[in-house]
């Protein structure tokens, strides 16, 4: 027996990328629960393009691990009637641009199954896809598409900015009754060809744990203004929180982690505080989450000292040139300069 006074060891902390958080709950959730598949697009041999089940093959063999043909509709159909027979498939749609040829499935099957069936059939299924731009990949392989789903009543949308979040989300998502959207974002993956955002890669407890699906997180705290921010759009304003800093700005930071429910309280108490609101977001400007998170707080009737301001996505096609595509995205240098300006006397009349 060791001494009372002896030290005690622990097990280092593991910093992991948001792609083998994911990995690493798809796979403790299939190993608890045998009705949990994965479906997609080489995800199998390949463990996914973006790295989301990677090794799973090896663990659970093709029965349970399934490369798919290229046929969204056919597969995402597929996952459908395996959840209202009682499976939990987890389906990848590699990218969320290609939503379009399997829509009816998503939206006409998946997300209102529960609803016309009257409780009795739900469809615990998880659609997990890629977003984001910056890579020069044009108009089919760079939107995000945000509001698109979390406008559809009956799905569950989240967005993880960082690994931790990744894990506790997957497994959430998975155990949940509902569909659940997944988006992942391209830049926050981890994969080396893509580059990565540091501050994604977290400390990742190697237990079972989940993060809530409505509940939106403070980041960082202060008093002058709230930026609220979801995915790669977290981490811009993190960044733009940290130089507003410099000029005596205190910035308080919301990551919504889910749009869908989307936690309007967290948000509408801290511009009760700060007064001030801007939202960000690489989703299209018009009809989208910022504008949601806006109307939110107006209709609240909280008092505001200046105009609330939303920073998104051009209502245009993403560019192939990435010249032009880098010069529409949303950046920490666009969220400071419209803080600034928020900031100014002017804005305040």
């Amino acid at each position: 027996m060791s001494s009372p006074d002896a030290p005690t060891t622990t097990a280092p902390a593991r910093r992991l990328t948001i792609a083998r958080a994911i990995s690493e709950a798809i796979g403790q959730e299939m190993e608890r629960d045998a009705n949990v598949l994965v479906m997609g697009e080489d995800i199998a041999k390949l463990g996914g393009v973006f790295g989301t089940t990677t090794g799973l093959l090896d663990k659970f063999g093709p029965e349970r691990v399934r490369d798919t043909p290229i046929s969204e509709t056919a597969f995402i159909g597929a996952a459908t009637g395996l959840a209202a027979a009682g499976m939990r498939p987890i389906v990848e749609l590699m990218f969320v641009d290609f939503f379009g040829v399997c829509m009816d499935a998503i939206y006409n099957l998946a997300a209102k199954q529960c609803y016309f069936s009257g409780g009795q059939v739900t469809c615990p299924m998880v659609l997990m896809t890629s977003v984001g731009g910056g890579y020069g990949d044009a108009g089919q392989h760079s939107q995000t598409l945000y509001a698109t789903f979390g406008h559809l009543p009956g799905l569950r949308v989240v967005i993880p900015s960082n690994a931790h979040d990744a894990k506790g989300l997957m497994l959430a998502a998975i155990r949940d009754p509902n569909p659940v959207v997944f988006m992942y974002h391209k830049a926050l993956q981890g994969m080396g060809w893509l580059g990565t955002v540091q501050r994604s890669i977290t400390e990742v407890p190697g237990t079972d744990y989940v993060v809530p699906l409505d509940k939106a997180k403070i980041v960082r705290e202060g008093s002058d203004l709230t930026l609220v921010g979801l995915g790669l759009s977290v981490h811009q304003a993190l960044d733009a929180a940290e130089k507003l800093a410099g000029d005596d700005v205190s910035a308080e930071v919301i990551d919504l982690v889910s749009i869908a429910p989307l936690d309007r309280e967290t948000v509408r108490a801290s511009v009760c505080k700060t007064g001030r609101l801007l939202a960000v977001d690489d989703d299209y400007l018009s009809y989208g989450v910022g504008a949601e998170i806006i109307a939110s707080v107006c209709e609240a009737g909280i008092t505001l000292r200046s105009a609330p301001q939303r920073i998104a996505f051009p209502d245009i096609p993403v560019p192939f040139t990435p010249v032009m595509e880098h010069f529409v995205l949303p950046n920490a240098d666009k969220i400071v300069a419209a803080a600034q300006h928020m900031m100014e006397p002017s804005a305040n009349d």
